[in-house]
């Protein structure tokens, strides 16, 4: 056993905030179930149910009441894709096994270029579903409250800063903390949209009492076939969140695959039932779309007769559910930026797991960029919504794309061969055609969506994310060559070790006093050619330390520089840069700095950050080294 193997991180306030931490072998046992895996990764897609009906009313309105009677048939086409995506994406569930999602299928399969795009488009899409389903999910609150709703921004931040807290406790935690409110909400939902259909099959069903004010900007004479795509493509948000359960496989039990594709298949059978009957029963009771009270808020309403513990208990689940629906994207945000960190497309500090076998610095970074777009969109879902489906939709098709390919190299492939890729391993298989059949369908009505999306709207904030997934890939793409440039400067190929002839050591000293005298004698067990250089401002003070020099100097030379504009740093970089100048080959400069280091944290701000500002400074210079010699006072 290695030394230091027992070690224990000390306890600190972070035990207490995010729970003690757990060792790497305690991995295995920090994976889910089905029923906790549901409420993990559909918490998003089943959220969508709260607003994906009202965006469609949202659109509509703009050609008045009679318009929103279309609800329910663009409905009808939205489900309709999303049955296509499901069976699309349970296919690449169990084949790749591995998770990563269209970012793994799009590399494997398409090249580097378009999993970096597929990527991109994931991570925006995770940072804005935390956005929009804190904000829809403030919006519910606010419709049960009016009072709360000037400090809806504070409020969302807040719920933001919380699901990150339970996320950095583990996958297991947030996973069981989550659960009871995810089935609450599917429970109270359900309960709803089934009273309302009785009630409606029995003619008890009335309309919406008090309804909000009828919001819309300039009505349109006629239903054109532009509003009709504009509303279909602000309802396919309900898609949105589809994709998770196969970038996450991995936090499953296994057999993963089996888990995962099952998981899957409830998500989207509940979703898409929910949403059918949502969108249906939104026309009898004459439901308006608001910012000031949701489709949601009015439908209970109306179905419970007034605002009472049903009403009360389905506001507060949908509430609940649209903050959970966070935890999704902080559920995957963390392993997607993980996987690109590791092909060296992202830093790869995103690859280090916190002390609760979480990425830790994933999760923090989604919650940061996710709070900064709620204050800039005032936590408003509408204004949101734009930005919100081209990224996943993108990320759709590539993947689907991607898929189409693999089976068409798997049905090439002869009995006994395989092709091994990073992700998977490709074999003959003799369903391929089918299932280059359904990918490939998928792949092409997802890029529809994604092209009607894109147009319809462009205009109301869609080409920030247009613009902003190239500026991201282009990005990667410049970490990924830092990484591979450094590679190339470390490798030991062709490399000859050279031997240092001169040791040149310089002493930076302030005043003698007991930090100096032991900077000093240290640097004299580096090399005997020692020169000790301090920076005079003040002439009478640099007479005293010459004098005490010659004391305690120990005979070493000393070099004063003249600085009459009392600058510190400058002079001593133009000494150094000097002597780099002449520096032989084979020799080595060596900057010895004292540091002083107080008892109290505090303390430094009392003190000059000399050591710092140098180190700063010299870091970027070749043939030198930096070395502080701390003295603790």
């Amino acid at each position: 056993m290695e030394p230091g193997s027992f070690t224990k991180p000390p306890k600190t306030w972070r035990n207490w905030l995010i729970g003690n931490p757990l060792q790497t072998a305690d991995a295995p046992n920090q994976t889910i179930g089905k029923l906790i895996g549901l409420a993990v990764f559909a918490s998003d897609a089943l959220s969508s149910t709260a607003y994906a009906t009202q965006e469609i009313l949202m659109i509509l309105a703009y050609a008045g009441a009679s318009a929103l009677t279309y609800v329910f048939p663009i409905s009808l086409a939205i489900v309709t894709l999303m049955v296509i995506v499901s069976i699309s994406y349970e296919q690449t569930i169990h084949a790749y096994p591995g998770g990563g999602g269209a970012y793994i299928v799009a590399r494997d399969n398409l090249g580097e270029l378009p999993a970096q795009t597929a990527g991109a488009a994931l991570l925006t899409d995770y940072i804005l579903t935390v956005a929009v389903s804190i904000s829809s999910g403030v919006a519910q609150i606010t419709s049960a409250f009016p009072v709360l709703f000037p400090f809806r921004v504070e409020i969302a931040v807040g719920m933001v800063l919380f699901v990150m807290l339970i996320n950095l406790r583990g996958v297991k935690e947030s996973g069981t903390a989550f659960a009871i409110p995810t089935y609450f909400f599917v429970i109270t939902m359900f309960i709803t949209v089934g009273v309302g259909f009785f009630k409606y099959l029995t003619g008890t069903l009335g309309t919406v009492v008090n309804p909000p004010a009828f919001e819309t900007a300039g009505l349109l004479t006629a239903v054109t076939p532009f509003l009709l795509l504009h509303a279909f493509s602000s309802g396919t948000s309900a898609l949105t969140g589809i994709e998770a359960i196969s970038n996450g496989i991995t936090a499953f039990k296994e057999p993963r695959s089996k888990n995962a594709g099952i998981t899957l298949i409830w998500m989207s059978s509940i979703l898409a039932t929910l949403f059918l009957g949502i969108s249906f029963l939104v026309s009898p009771i004459h439901a308006v779309p608001s910012e000031s009270e949701t489709v949601i808020s009015q439908l209970a309403r109306t179905v419970f007769d007034g605002q009472g513990p049903l009403y009360l208990a389905l506001i507060s689940g949908t509430a609940v559910i649209l903050i959970m629906a966070a935890n999704t994207a902080f559920a995957d945000f963390p392993r997607l930026s993980a996987l690109h960190a590791g092909d060296g497309f992202l830093p790869r500090q995103m690859t280090f797991r916190g002390s609760r076998l979480v990425y830790s610095r994933g999760i923090i970074t989604l919650a940061a960029v996710s709070s900064m777009l709620i204050i800039i969109f005032q936590a408003s879902v509408t204004r949101l919504i734009p930005l919100y489906a081209i990224g996943v939709f993108l990320s759709f098709s590539l993947s689907q794309a991607g898929m189409a390919l693999r089976w068409w190299k798997s049905g090439h492939l002869k009995d006994g061969e395989q092709i091994v890729e990073p992700g998977s391993i490709v074999t003959h298989d003799e369903k391929w055609l089918g299932k280059l059949f359904i990918n490939g369908f998928g792949s092409l009505c997802t890029f529809v969506v994604m092209v009607v999306f894109g147009i319809t709207k462009f205009k109301d904030g869609a080409w920030i994310i247009i613009i902003l997934i190239p500026v991201l890939v282009t990005i990667f793409f410049s970490i990924h060559h830092h990484y591979k440039n450094l590679a190339k400067k470390l490798s030991l190929q062709n490399y000859h070790s050279t031997t240092i002839k001169r040791h040149r050591v310089i002493v930076l000293i302030a005043g003698v006093h007991r930090g100096s005298l032991a900077a000093l004698s240290y640097a004299r067990t580096l090399s005997e050619d020692v020169t000790s250089v301090h920076v005079s401002t003040d002439p009478v003070e640099s007479k005293k330390v010459k004098e005490k020099w010659e004391l305690y100097g120990e005979g070493t030379r000393l070099v004063i520089l003249d600085s009459p504009y009392r600058l510190l740093v400058e002079p001593v970089m133009d000494y150094i840069s000097k002597l780099l100048e002449m520096r032989q080959p084979n020799e080595i400069v060596t900057v010895v700095v004292p540091q002083f280091v107080p008892k109290h944290w505090w303390e430094n701000f009392l003190h000059n950050q000399t050591a710092l500002m140098l180190r700063m400074g010299f870091i970027f210079k070749p043939g030198l080294v930096i070395i502080e010699v701390p003295y603790q006072v």
